[in-house]
Parts: C-alpha cells; sequence; structure tokens
C-alpha cells in the first residue's frame, strides 16, 4: 500500500481515501463515489477494527461480506482495495494510541468508552500508511467525523477531510451495516428514529426553542413502539457536543437507540436565526 501510494504521488496524482469496516451500502459507496469524481485515484479500506469495539459488543458477529465488497468497488472503479490484518495494523506489543480529548466523553464516547480511542489511532495509522489528499466520511456519524477533523487540525495533517449527507433507505432508516441484524417488528421499531427527527425539525420550525421540549417529544415517538432502548437523545452544539438549554443558531439533535441487537445512531443539523 505504501508503495502504490507513493508511486500516485511521484505521478503527482491526488489520492482518496474512504476507510470502512467493510460490508458495504449506499452511504459508503456515496464516499467512494465523491473520491472518484474529486481524485485521480480512490483507495478503499476495509478494516474491522477491533480497538474500538468494546467488551461486550458485536466484534465477532459484525457483518462481512469481502468477496461482495470487492465486486461492487470494482464495478465502481475503485483503483485500490486496502486489507489489512489485526497484525499488520497492532503487532505484537502495540502501546501506542491517539486520543482527543473532551469531544469523545459525550455522546457515544459516553456510553462506548472504547469507540474514539480506536478511531483515530486507526485512522491516523491509515493515513500515515495511505497518505492521501482527502478522506472521505459520512454523516450519520456525526460525532466521529468532528473527532477526525479534530486531530487532522491538532496534529497539523495536511489531508482534506469531507463529510456526506447521510444516505437513506426508502422508509428513511438511515443506511448503516448493523441494520441487517433488524428484523420486520424491529425494523418498524428503527423508523421512529427518523421520524422522531423529522418532528423534532417541524416543530423548530413552528418556534418550539425549548431542547427540553424537543427531548421529550423526540423519547415519545421511539419509546411508543416498546422495542426501543433509548442510549442518548441529544440536542446539542454541533462541534462541542455540549448539551444546550434553547435551541438558537447551529444545533445538532442526535440519537442512538438499541433494537433489538442493532445499535442505531442518526442525526441532524438545524440553523435557527
Amino acid at each position: 500500500m505504501k508503495t502504490w501510494s507513493q508511486q500516485t504521488r511521484e505521478e503527482g496524482k491526488t489520492l482518496g481515501l474512504v476507510p470502512t469496516m467493510g460490508y458495504l451500502h449506499e452511504g459508503h459507496l456515496s464516499l467512494a463515489h465523491k473520491s472518484l469524481s474529486t481524485c485521480d485515484r480512490t483507495v478503499v479500506s476495509i478494516f474491522v477494527n477491533p480497538k474500538q469495539f468494546g467488551p461486550n459488543e458485536d466484534l465477532d458477529t459484525y457483518p462481512r461480506d469481502l468477496e461482495s465488497d470487492r465486486l461492487e468497488l470494482e464495478r465502481l472503479g475503485v483503483d485500490a482495495l486496502f486489507l489489512p490484518t489485526s497484525e499488520d495494523m497492532y503487532p505484537e506489543e502495540f502501546q501506542t494510541y491517539v486520543h482527543v480529548e473532551e469531544i469523545t466523553d459525550k455522546l457515544c464516547g459516553e456510553s462506548r468508552r472504547e469507540l474514539f480511542r480506536g478511531v483515530t489511532t486507526l485512522v491516523l495509522k491509515l493515513f500515515h500508511i495511505v497518505k492521501p489528499y482527502s478522506a472521505f466520511f459520512g454523516e450519520k456519524d456525526r460525532q466521529q467525523l468532528e473527532v477526525i477533523r479534530k486531530m487532522v487540525d491538532d496534529l497539523n495533517l495536511d489531508i482534506q477531510i469531507v463529510g456526506l449527507p447521510i444516505v437513506r433507505e426508502p422508509d428513511g432508516l438511515a443506511m448503516s451495516s448493523r441494520n441487517q441484524y433488524l428484523g420486520n417488528t424491529e425494523r418498524k421499531t428503527a423508523k421512529s428514529l427518523n421520524e422522531a427527527l423529522q418532528k423534532a425539525q417541524q416543530l423548530i420550525a413552528q418556534g418550539e426553542s425549548s431542547a427540553e421540549t424537543i427531548r421529550s417529544r423526540i423519547r415519545t415517538i421511539i419509546e411508543r413502539e416498546g422495542q426501543a432502548q433509548v442510549d442518548y437523545i441529544s440536542v446539542c452544539d454541533p462541534k462541542r457536543f455540549e448539551e444546550l438549554e434553547e435551541i438558537q443558531g447551529k444545533t445538532m439533535i442526535a440519537l442512538a437507540v438499541h433494537v433489538g441487537k442493532a445499535r442505531l445512531i442518526d442525526n441532524c443539523l438545524i440553523e435557527r436565526i
């Protein structure tokens, strides 16, 4: 990978990187499309990163279909598929980690303590190996996106971080590799996340400014299905992720909800003048 990326740079070509954990869906493919349209060459990495999974999470059962992923990327015209092993990324006696402080303690970082240290360590290693001009991430994981942007800014990395909008399934559910865990009844419950976000946006457009009122209405919509276990409902600053009392200016509404085996996240950004 290092040799190939070095050759790309020596040829004066720009290189785009799309880091993934595989089991690709249209959200991932939208990132690859953007890279293909804006960079001379594109590499997609697939690596199910053990360092971002907690002890009781789904590392062993995380969905995988490498052959299907490879064929789809080949069809798109992606130039390279990077498939490091755990031994490549975390050799014996590995001891060095990257940790972005403060903004990783909130939202997903509060309940998934291993998550962001694992993500930033792995992404920085990918950046050093591939040395991309641009790297592409989805806004469904908006906190992750901002954590990576903060790491890039703080460490003076010459990489353009590009965030792309959430891609949704026809019923409104944000696309996720973990959606395959959902049965028919669970799927109906999962749809309530996007329904709740839409209702929140409607209420705010109608003049509601109380963050607590919005949180309460969202919880009512999600919990009426009876199969959802809410991790968090956040109305917060979209950069620092601090909870707000009053909605004004740019605000993020973010959700994390357990539905059966799946932990689902979703969010939206609003701007109230």
